[in-house]
């Protein structure tokens, strides 16, 4: 994806559907999730879901057996490593049958997974609610993705910091495998400085100042701002990034360009009232960044299920006539 300071529209031909989904596949994403931050979510997930006896489980006993993991809905499958972290705290084996980041026709097995059936039933619901959750993510991320790339343009589509709580790092995850940028992870990533701060501090200049004082130098300053006199009073005063809260296309663009003319350096982010809908209106010259919160608050779930492999069983559960 192109850096932050290239946001505009390309004089040439829309880019292809690939190009801008070419990390996807080329680098392996899973890299910058540590093991020990998988394997404090596993088991924050186990102890939610079973936290005492597993009733259920004395019914089935440890006979090993083999499960097939269907996909049965169109879309994006991504949450791959947390499956893997998953069935590894219960010593079971993962085989994939699909990529991460691919697009998948249902009905297909993504994955069979072996071991224990006790073990394997433990693992069912935590598995599949974290993988519909972050395909459904990755599903409506591709789609934004794709929406910017064919109008030429060259900044970056984002999440924002919208997140459920205690499950960030893997909608975060997602939105890197659909093909769209995380902004910032959390309040320690980068300084956002937005009404409330400005309001308390006094004025822009004020915020930034002080936010200065404690961030250095090597934490960028972004500034919410309402208007063009906000933004050049935050890029004034040292700012990096400004963003313009909830301007209309034809607002964003004149704005956006204004403030390049003054700051050719200055990050420029649109956000506030974005949506798959309007999204190509506002992928204008100028405009580095645009966040979208839709996309860890308003997406939906992609259908996926986990069944043991037997003779004579449909895993596909087909509906009941």
């Amino acid at each position: 994806m192109a850096s932050l300071r290239s946001g505009s529209k390309s004089t040439s031909s829309s880019l292809s559907d690939d190009a801008v989904l070419r990390k996807v596949y080329n680098l392996s994403l899973y890299h910058i999730l540590t093991p020990t931050s998988l394997k404090h979510l596993v088991r924050e997930w186990f102890k939610e879901d079973t936290p005492s006896f597993d009733y259920a489980g004395f019914v089935v006993g440890e006979k090993e057996e083999t499960a097939v993991i269907l996909m049965k809905e169109a879309g994006v499958f991504a949450g791959k490593p947390f499956v893997d972290a998953i069935f590894k705290e219960l010593d079971c084996l993962v085989e994939w049958h699909v990529e991460e980041g691919e697009y998948i026709e249902p009905i297909k097995t993504i994955a069979t997974v072996t071991g224990k059936v006790r073990h394997l039933l433990l693992g069912e619901r935590v598995a599949l609610n974290c993988i519909t959750r972050a395909s459904g993510i990755a599903t409506m991320a591709r789609r934004l993705a794709k929406i910017a790339s064919r109008r030429g343009w060259s900044g970056e589509v984002a999440g924002t910091r919208k997140t459920t709580p205690g499950f960030r790092l893997v909608e975060k995850y997602a939105l890197l495998v659909g093909g769209v940028s995380t902004h910032r992870h959390d309040l320690s990533s980068m300084i956002m400085l937005k009404d409330n701060h400005i309001w308390t501090a006094g004025s822009i200049t004020q915020a930034v100042k002080d936010a200065r004082v404690v961030g250095g130098f090597s934490t960028k300053i972004e500034v919410e701002c309402r208007s063009v006199q906000e933004a050049t009073e935050a890029a004034q005063a040292g700012s990096e990034i400004v963003m313009l809260d909830n301007f209309s296309p034809e607002a964003a663009e004149q704005a956006a360009k204004e403030l390049k003319s003054q700051f050719p350096s200055l990050i420029i982010e649109i956000s506030g009232g974005i949506t798959e809908e309007n999204l190509a209106n506002y992928c204008v010259d100028n405009v580095d960044v645009i966040s979208v919160g839709k996309l860890t608050q308003g997406y939906k779930t992609i259908d996926l299920s986990f069944k043991i492999r037997k003779a004579g069983k449909d895993p596909s559960n087909p509906q009941v006539q």
